[in-house]
């Protein structure tokens, strides 16, 4: 079956610029380049993984474009631009002329009434949406009321929520985050990634089991037809080696039918970022 990683990272360790690998995440302080991503692909049976930014810098947009054309196995690039900015225009048209570039995300968790309530930031989601990018939403579970504000403004704009908003795994807890996950897929136009889950989980003592209730709440509220597997990698290996994650999903998903499974797995991917060279 096909298998797209809808969600990984690259980079050049620095501890200035990635100030936020503190020293509880010691491991993930180096460097995470193609050639150890495609080792993790393949110990997977991945074909291929989408890069999104991790942080705020048009020289990373450019590391992640770069590195794409290095490797076939990057399909696509969610980058990082300046939306806030009256030069957006200009550097997503410099961006654009890269078939590889699908998307645009900022790192707005913690601060997303700020960026989604302001008139200059959704005048760039705006600059997507003429261009036909996709928007990546990166927010905590206890800021699904302002993205979904957010959203509701831009109805013709193709958006995923990464992480399925970061729940409250490790304490248990499934409300408020259930309710407003439902609430936000009422917006037709939003997708949610399966990534980033084992991390907001014990590091050291989940299950599967811990992760069902949450996995089932994204499946009751987007359906399989708006969900993408993702790993998060490298940011995955705090809590679990890259192919473990990868048969989690597979175990949950064993029962669904064989057209959903490859939607979750990969077609949703192709079609959500309009990845080319692959067969949805």
């Amino acid at each position: 079956m096909l298998r797209i990683d809808a969600h990984h990272h690259l980079w050049r360790y620095d501890g200035t610029e990635y100030a936020w690998l503190s020293d509880g995440m010691s491991a993930l302080q180096r460097d995470f380049l193609v050639d150890d991503l495609q080792a993790a692909l393949s110990n997977a049976d991945v074909a291929a993984a989408v890069a999104v930014q991790a942080r705020q810098s048009v020289l990373e947009t450019r590391f992640l474009l770069e590195s794409a054309r290095e490797s076939a196995a990057i399909c696509a690039v969610v980058g990082w631009v300046p939306l806030a900015s009256a030069g957006v225009r200009g550097v997503l048209d410099e961006f654009s002329s890269d078939k590889k570039f699908a998307g645009v995300r900022e790192i707005t968790q913690g601060h997303a009434k700020r960026f989604f309530g302001a008139d200059d930031f959704n005048q760039g989601v705006s600059e997507l949406t003429r261009r036909g990018l996709t928007y990546d939403v990166l927010i905590h579970e206890n800021e699904l009321d302002e993205a979904t504000r957010f959203v509701q403004r831009h109805p013709k704009q193709q958006f995923v929520l990464d992480h399925a908003a970061k729940p409250k795994i490790a304490a248990g807890e499934l409300e408020p985050w259930r309710t407003k996950m439902h609430e936000l897929a009422r917006c037709e136009n939003v997708c949610c990634k399966l990534s980033g889950l084992v991390t907001e989980a014990d590091w050291l003592r989940w299950s599967i089991e811990d992760l069902r209730p949450y996995l089932d709440v994204c499946v009751e509220a987007f359906g399989p037809k708006r969900l993408m597997a993702g790993s998060d990698w490298p940011v995955c290996l705090l809590a679990t080696e890259y192919a473990r994650w990868w048969s989690v999903l597979e175990e949950y998903f064993a029962e669904f039918s064989d057209g959903e499974r490859y939607g979750v797995f990969g077609g949703n991917a192709v079609n959500f970022y309009g990845i080319e060279g692959i067969q949805a």
